[in-house]
C-alpha cells in the first residue's frame, strides 16, 4: 500500500509529464518501425512495452524506453536477413541475454567502450537515418530504403537511391514532408523559447497534426493529394479478436539458427550501451540527482525485450529524447513513463483510423531531426578538438557503420584498445638525462604507477639506448604495481650494465640500493603494502 502511495504521491506532476512524453512517443513509435522496415504496429508495441512494463520494474525515477533509433540499422538488416519471425525469436535472445548481463552485474559494461567509438556509432546511424528517410521524404516508394546500410545487395547503394527518388518525386508528399520539417525545427529553435505552452506541445506532434489535416483536405485534389502508399498502414480492428490478430509471435523453429543468436546478442549488447549511456546521461539532467541501478535498469530492459519479442515488437532501450523530455515537463516519479505507455496503447485501440492518415513524409521529416541530432556537426568538432586519438577511432567507426553496424564498432573498439596500449607504451616511464661531463652521464628513469608486460618494449628500448659509462637511477617511488615480465627485463639488463660501466642505483619507499646484485630478489623481499607484484 505505502509503494502505491508513493507512486501516486506526485500523480499532479506525473500525469501532465506523461501526455508531453506521449506526443513525443507516439511520432516515434511509428517513425522508428518505419525506418527500420517493421510494422507500424511494432513501434506501438514496443513503446507501449517500453512504458508499462520497463517503467515499472526500471529503478530509473524519470528515465523513458520505448523502440530506439539506434537500433534501426540491426532491425532491418535482420527482418531482411531471418524473415520478421525469426527475427522476433532474436529480440527474445537479446532480452534473456540483457537479464543475465543484470544477473552478472555487467552495468559497467558501458565504461568498457571508448566513448569515441559509442558517438561514433551514434553519429554512423545518425547519418544511415537521414540518408535512408530522404526517399519518404520525396514520396518515393519503389525501394524506399534498400538495404539499411550502404551497399545494397540490388547493386545499388544509397546515393543511387536517393537519385531515383529525386527522379520520382511525388509533389503532396515532397509539401507536407516539407511543411512538417519547418514546423519542428521552428518549433524548437523558436517557439519553445517564446512560451511554456510550446514546450507542453511537442514540435512533431503538431507535425503529425497538420499531416492528417493536409490529408484531409487534398484528398480530392489529384495533383497534391497523398496516395495510400505514402501513410502509415496501422490495421484497423473490428473487433478485440481482430485486434489480438495483429500481433506477430516468433518462430521458434529458428532457434537454432547461428544467425539468429548473432543477432539476439548483438540487439542485447547495443540496445544495453545505448540504455547505459542514457542512463548516465539523465541522471545528469535529474533535478534530484537520483542514480540509476544500473544492472536492475539491463534486467528491466531485458525483461521488455522478452515481452516485445513474443507479441510481435521492435527492441525497446532507454531513450534521451522521451527521457529528456520527461524531466523538463516536471516528472518526478517513474509513474510518468508508466502512464505514457498507457496512453499509447489507448490510442491504438481508440484512433487506428487516425494513425493511418499520417503521411510518411511527415514521419520522415521527424526522423531527419533524429539523425541530425544524432550526427550533429558539434559532435565532429569536438571529437578533432580532443587530438587523434579520440577522433581517429570515432571517424573509422562513423565510416565502418556504414558498412556493417558489428563490424564499424568491433573495429572501431579494436582502434581504441590499440590507441591505449600505444599510450600506455609511451607513459610507462619518464626519463631525464643529465650530461656531468663529455664521458660521463646521469640517467634517472621514473617509472608509472602502473607498469604492465604492454610496456615491455618501450623500457627494453630506453635500456638499450643508455650509453656507456652511465650512472642508471630507477626511480619506483610512484610505482605500485610492476609486472614480472618487466622484473625480468632489469633482471637481464643487469649484466649489460656490467660490461657497459653502466652503475645502478634504485630509489624506493625503503631506501636506496646501489648496484643491487639480483633485482628479483629485490623486489621479492619487498612488502605487498610497499608494491604489488603479479
Amino acid at each position: 500500500m505505502s509503494m502505491n502511495t508513493n507512486l501516486f504521491k506526485n500523480f499532479k506532476n506525473d500525469f501532465p509529464a506523461s501526455i508531453v512524453v506521449f506526443f513525443v512517443a507516439l511520432p516515434l513509435c511509428l517513425g522508428i518501425a518505419l525506418a527500420s522496415g517493421a510494422p507500424p504496429f511494432s513501434g506501438m508495441i514496443a513503446g507501449i512495452i517500453g512504458g508499462v512494463i520497463v517503467g515499472a520494474i526500471s529503478g530509473s525515477a524519470v528515465g523513458v524506453s520505448g523502440p530506439a533509433a539506434g537500433l534501426a540499422a540491426i532491425v532491418m538488416t535482420a527482418i531482411q536477413s531471418l524473415g520478421y519471425e525469426s527475427f522476433l525469436l532474436a529480440v527474445v535472445i537479446g532480452g534473456v541475454i540483457q537479464i543475465v548481463f543484470g544477473i552478472i552485474k555487467a552495468g559497467v559494461i558501458g565504461y568498457y567502450f571508448p566513448s569515441s567509438v559509442i558517438k561514433g556509432m551514434l553519429v554512423g546511424i545518425g547519418l544511415i537515418i537521414i540518408l535512408k528517410q530522404i526517399p519518404h521524404f520525396f514520396g518515393y516508394d519503389a525501394d524506399p530504403e534498400g538495404d539499411f546500410f550502404f551497399f545494397q545487395v540490388d547493386g545499388s547503394n544509397t546515393f543511387s537511391e536517393i537519385i531515383n527518388s529525386i527522379n520520382g518525386i511525388s509533389l503532396g508528399a515532397t509539401l507536407i514532408g516539407a511543411i512538417a520539417l519547418a514546423v519542428i525545427i521552428l518549433w524548437a529553435n523558436v517557439l519553445e523559447k517564446k512560451s511554456k505552452i510550446f514546450t507542453l506541445i511537442q514540435g512533431p506532434f503538431v507535425a503529425v497534426i497538420i499531416g492528417v489535416i493536409y490529408f484531409l483536405v487534398t484528398r480530392n485534389n489529384t495533383a497534391l493529394s497523398i496516395s495510400a502508399e505514402h501513410l502509415v498502414n496501422v490495421p484497423i480492428p473490428e473487433n478485440f479478436d481482430s485486434f489480438l490478430n495483429q500481433f506477430s509471435f516468433p518462430n521458434f523453429g529458428a532457434i537454432g539458427n547461428k544467425e539468429v543468436w548473432i543477432t539476439g546478442f548483438t540487439i542485447a549488447l547495443v540496445a544495453s550501451l545505448e540504455t547505459l549511456l542514457c542512463v548516465e546521461a539523465t541522471d545528469k539532467i535529474d533535478p534530484r540527482k537520483r542514480v540509476t541501478p544500473t544492472n536492475r535498469e539491463l534486467v528491466a530492459q531485458g525483461s521488455g525485450n522478452i515481452i516485445s519479442g513474443l507479441i510481435g515488437g521492435l527492441p525497446i532501450t532507454q531513450v534521451i529524447v522521451r527521457s529528456s523530455a520527461n524531466i523538463q515537463s516536471g516528472g518526478q516519479t517513474k509513474l510518468s513513463a508508466i502512464l505514457h505507455g498507457f496512453l499509447l496503447l489507448i490510442s491504438v485501440l481508440i484512433i487506428p483510423t487516425v494513425l493511418n492518415m499520417i503521411p510518411l513524409a511527415v514521419l520522415a521529416s521527424i526522423l531527419l531531426v533524429v539523425g541530425y541530432k544524432l550526427a550533429n556537426p558539434k559532435t565532429f568538432k569536438s571529437m578533432f578538438s580532443l587530438g587523434w586519438q579520440q577522433y581517429v577511432p570515432f571517424l573509422i567507426t562513423v565510416l565502418l557503420v556504414q558498412y556493417n553496424l558489428l563490424i564499424g564498432i568491433g573495429i572501431g573498439l579494436c582502434i581504441g584498445i590499440i590507441i591505449v596500449l600505444y599510450k600506455s607504451f609511451q607513459n610507462s616511464h619518464f626519463l631525464h638525462i643529465k650530461e656531468r661531463d663529455n664521458t660521463y652521464h646521469h640517467v634517472k628513469m621514473d617509472l608509472a604507477e602502473e607498469v604492465t608486460f604492454f610496456n615491455k618494449g618501450a623500457i627494453m628500448r630506453e635500456l638499450e639506448n643508455i650509453p656507456e659509462n652511465t650512472h642508471l637511477e630507477i626511480n619506483l617511488l610512484k610505482t605500485r604495481f610492476l609486472d614480472h615480465d618487466i622484473i625480468e627485463i632489469f633482471e637481464d639488463f643487469l649484466d649489460k650494465a656490467s660490461n657497459r660501466n653502466i652503475s645502478i642505483k634504485l630509489t624506493s619507499k625503503r631506501g636506496v640500493v646501489e648496484n643491487p646484485d639480483s633485482f628479483i630478489d629485490f623486489f621479492k623481499s619487498r612488502p605487498k603494502s610497499d608494491l604489488a607484484l603479479k
